[in-house]
């Protein structure tokens, strides 16, 4: 490679991307992270825990609050990607997003996040109830906070992530009043934890020695740190999950085999596979991770069936 090639790749690397061609909607599209979606599928981890998923009014509400948190969700990318724009520049990959390569100017990304930021709780208030609005306006107060200074104070940062999980999984139970478990709460709790640091650490070990120009924060934490955080993580909602599933609550086992029971194996299966992922610092992108690996989903189909068959004590 000639030196002007050389330094035409460097001038390229260097300056954002050009502007994709679609215009100021698919760019705000793009920012508001359609692959990241799948996250706010977890609305419906507490209605298929009690078994009301296909009740009546469950799916159509569910489907609704599913379409007001990811509002809310791109509500916050929208936001943080603009409060973040000159330094996703100095990314690899971070400079491609369409405020920092300059398809969506920053100020009507801020405009867009507001307006997402104030309807969706108010629509919430209007169509799912009190109880949903709150929850709505405390996770965006939440991770607003995360995108303004939080997402710089060592560990409450991954507290903070993994509570917008925790969060999303919590509202699908209270648009429909169904209660949540302990067990639900902790495996939930924990299996988000062991994600968020299993991504911190994939990071870490990716933007090692560079981590300061793109992340500050990974500079303060060691790749042993958070190989420990998620591998606590892992067995709490190993355990959590087991226990859960060991508890008959007083209802009289009458299906053909103990589904409830041999779900914990597909479960501790999945984590298991998650971690190889994990153990490479290769979990930078858990939706990739999730969907793109065949075991992974191959197991993850076997719980699901495993665990509708309990549900429906077949």
């Amino acid at each position: 490679m000639t030196e002007t090639a050389v330094l035409r790749q460097r001038t390229h690397q260097e300056r954002p991307e050009r502007p994709r061609k679609g215009g100021l909607l698919a760019g705000l599209l793009r920012t508001a992270r359609p692959k990241q979606w799948v996250k706010n599928l977890l609305v419906i981890a507490a209605p298929a825990a009690a078994g009301e998923l296909f009740s009546r009014h469950a799916l159509p509400q569910l489907a609704l609050v599913f379409g007001l948190f990811t509002a809310c969700a791109a509500a916050v990318y929208l936001v943080n990607d603009a409060r973040d724009a000159d330094a996703d520049r100095a990314h690899p990959v971070k400079r491609h997003r369409p405020v920092a390569a300059g398809q969506v100017p920053v100020p009507l990304a801020y405009a867009v996040g507001g307006c997402l930021g104030v309807l969706a709780p108010a629509a919430a208030a209007w169509l799912c109830g009190p109880a949903v609005a709150t929850l709505l306006t405390a996770y965006l107060a939440l991770q607003l906070a995360y995108c303004v200074s939080l997402k710089h104070v060592l560990v409450v940062d991954l507290a903070v992530v993994t509570t917008g999980f925790l969060m999303r999984a919590v509202v699908g139970g209270l648009a429909l009043g169904i209660p949540l478990s302990r067990w639900f709460l902790i495996t939930t709790g924990f299996g988000a934890l062991f994600m968020v640091s299993a991504k911190r650490y994939s990071e870490a070990v990716q933007m090692a020695g560079k981590a300061g120009a793109t992340r500050a924060l990974l500079t303060e934490y060691t790749t042993g740190y958070l190989r420990f955080v998620w591998q606590l993580a892992a067995g709490v909602a190993v355990l959590g999950y087991c226990l859960w599933a060991m508890e008959e609550g007083g209802v009289p086992h009458t299906s053909v085999l103990p589904w409830r029971q041999l779900s914990m194996i597909a479960f501790i299966l999945a984590i298991l596979r998650y971690a190889v992922f994990a153990d490479r610092g290769t979990a930078g992108e858990p939706e990739d991770v999730v969907l793109g690996d065949r075991a992974l989903a191959l197991i993850g189909i076997a719980w699901v069936a495993m665990y509708g068959l309990a549900v429906a004590n077949w």
